[in-house]
């Protein structure tokens, strides 16, 4: 009888503590709900939406009527057989590579080495890291329109430059060889202030007294460099190739502003020739040009699974 009436208590008491324990979690879930429902709604809207209904784009016969109306008939890979075939497909893809791959190149060594030049503190070295910001901080249509007016072949100060140092003008914008390049120096010059600001946080992590150490022990300036500061920049260094690598593949505005893919499809790339197929004529191909969309974001998204499987090898 004595035992009985001693647990009773502790039985009665467990019941509420279970049901607000209970109920704590469930409201902890709403919580959490409630703050993840923007976002989800958001990545929905504007992500998944528009990548489903362009993967439907390219895989129906769309013309202007049934864009409008609907009714578009299912053709399949259709569409992607007609990209692939296409002689624009070759020379876009190859225009694409040497665009991504150069401005990539460039504004990383170039960002790399000035965020160690700027990570010796001097004088006006804040001054002059904020100097090099501004061509970040411009609109695209801003900087883009700069460099068609300074490499005019008319009226550019780079021709300008060149003939008062006794040397020829070049038609920068007009010239099927040398159009590609041009487009390539501007995005470099666009792209190297965002390099600099990420590699030079990454360089703010690395510890003084490792450099300290290496400096006693004798070490000169570049194996400080090879040693210590690019090992321990790698992780930093991969997420600002792989961003540039996504931002650089969809380039359009700078292209498109300063030779319109031209001359003679000299500098269209991807990014450029999908906006061309849609928007660029009275009878715009919707569906080709959803399929060159979709393979610029397969690219994007081979870079990705690329840079994860590196990370996890390094992790491991």
């Amino acid at each position: 009888m004595s035992e009985t009436v001693t647990q009773e208590p502790r039985v009665v008491e467990a019941a509420p503590v279970e049901q607000r324990r209970r109920r704590r979690r469930r409201s902890d879930q709403l919580a959490a709900a409630a703050f993840l429902a923007p976002l989800l709604a958001y990545l929905v809207l504007f992500y998944a939406y528009p990548l489903f209904r362009n993967i439907d784009l390219s895989l129906r016969g769309y013309t202007v009527r049934t864009f409008v109306q609907g009714g578009a008939p299912l053709v399949g890979w259709d569409n992607y057989v007609k990209v692939l075939k296409s002689p624009t497909f070759g020379p876009a893809l190859t225009h694409t590579a040497i665009f991504t791959l150069g401005s990539i190149a460039v504004q990383f060594a170039a960002g790399l080495a000035l965020a160690v030049f700027f990570h010796h503190n001097f004088r006006l070295s804040a001054t002059l890291r904020a100097l090099f910001l501004v061509p970040w901080l411009l609109p695209l249509i801003v900087s883009a329109s700069t460099w068609s007016w300074m490499l005019n072949s008319d009226s550019g100060v780079v021709n300008a430059a060149l003939h008062g140092l006794g040397l020829g003008g070049v038609n920068w914008l007009t010239d099927p060889d040398v159009a590609l390049i041009s487009v390539l120096l501007a995005n470099i010059w666009i792209g190297i202030p965002f390099n600099l600001v990420i590699l030079y946080s990454g360089l703010q992590n690395i510890p003084e007294d490792l450099y300290e150490a290496a400096a006693l022990d004798g070490a000169n300036a570049w194996q400080i460099f090879r040693r210590i500061t690019f090992p321990l920049l790698r992780p930093v260094s991969a997420i600002v190739l792989l961003l540039g690598l996504v931002y650089t593949l969809k380039v359009f505005d700078i292209i498109w502003i300063m030779t319109k893919g031209g001359p003679a499809g000299s500098s269209t790339t991807l990014a450029t020739w999908t906006y061309q197929l849609g928007f660029g004529s009275l009878l715009p191909d919707f569906g080709p040009a959803a399929a060159v969309g979709n393979i610029l974001i397969g690219l994007a998204l081979v870079a990705g699974f690329v840079y994860i499987r590196l990370q996890r090898r390094q992790e491991s």
